[in-house]
């Protein structure tokens, strides 16, 4: 199965951001990508607590957009996240949905882990996401013809709990679109994936906002593919761009039975 992970330096225009991202998930196609995963915020992308004047349904232009990617391309598409709007609620939920080859929505995942935190000590901003988007309460691990694969974003990535569900559910994949910020990044980013990728031994898809967005936002970047081993298949640098890597179930099923820590829990 080859998978691919999208890097981009999205911003406060869609259009251009969907122009980019087509570009994009060309690349990964060509380069015999089966399923792509986008980064979170992939299409709208701006300061943390501002509004967001593109918020839209599941039938809007950026879901649109991806279904006919993926029809596009035969690929299985991980649309990151984008902006949905809430009847009657002012905040909007950070929704990342799966798309099949033929077009049609296959799962729907929404942010459960909203990043209210204060860097400020440590040269950062301080966020608070929960001013403008509501939490979703759903742990969602979408069935696939290569396996179960879970759907997590960002700041879901520091809550283990999540990921072991998933794992007793049967993900073999775990999807982490992300827009982490330079300071949590440079110390944390790949630890927190290698661990989630280890611990549940499965696949872990990781792709990334990068570099200056605006004035007051900037993201790390390094999106990568980890197996379930812990070691790193593909990884990006701090620029827009496209990693594939071969993931092999059988390298999976090898390390769960080499090392049978998910049947040696004890609750």
């Amino acid at each position: 199965m080859r998978v691919g992970v999208v890097q981009m330096t999205s911003v406060d225009d869609v259009a251009r951001n969907l122009a980019a991202a087509a570009d994009l998930l060309a690349e990964a196609a060509d380069r015999g990508a089966q399923l792509v995963a986008l980064p979170e915020n992939f299409a709208y992308l701006r300061r943390e607590g501002l509004p967001v004047p593109c918020a839209q349904g599941l039938d809007g232009e950026i879901a649109g957009f991806l279904r006919e990617r993926a029809r596009q391309h035969g690929i299985w598409l991980l649309g990151g996240t984008l902006p949905e709007r809430i009847s009657g609620d002012s905040r909007i939920h950070n929704t990342s949905l799966l798309v099949d080859p033929q077009g049609e929505i296959s799962a729907v995942y929404r942010k459960i882990h909203l990043f209210d935190v204060d860097l400020r000590a440590s040269g950062g901003d301080a966020f608070v996401e929960s001013s403008t988007v509501a939490p979703g309460k759903d742990v969602v691990v979408a069935e696939t013809p290569f396996g179960g694969l879970g759907l997590s974003v960002c700041y879901d990535v520091r809550f283990p709990e999540l990921y072991r569900r998933m794992a007793e559910v049967g993900a073999r994949f775990l999807a982490v679109p992300s827009a982490f910020t330079p300071e949590t990044g440079k110390d944390h980013w790949e630890v927190l994936l290698r661990a989630r990728a280890i611990e549940n031994q499965a696949f872990v898809l990781a792709p990334a906002q990068c570099g200056r967005h605006s004035e007051s936002r900037e993201s790390y970047g390094r999106s990568m593919i980890v197996d379930p081993w812990g070691l790193v298949l593909a990884q990006l640098g701090d620029h827009p761009g496209v990693a594939v890597a071969d993931c092999d179930p059988e390298r999976l099923e090898q390390t769960r039975a080499s090392v049978p820590a998910l049947r040696h829990r004890r609750l």
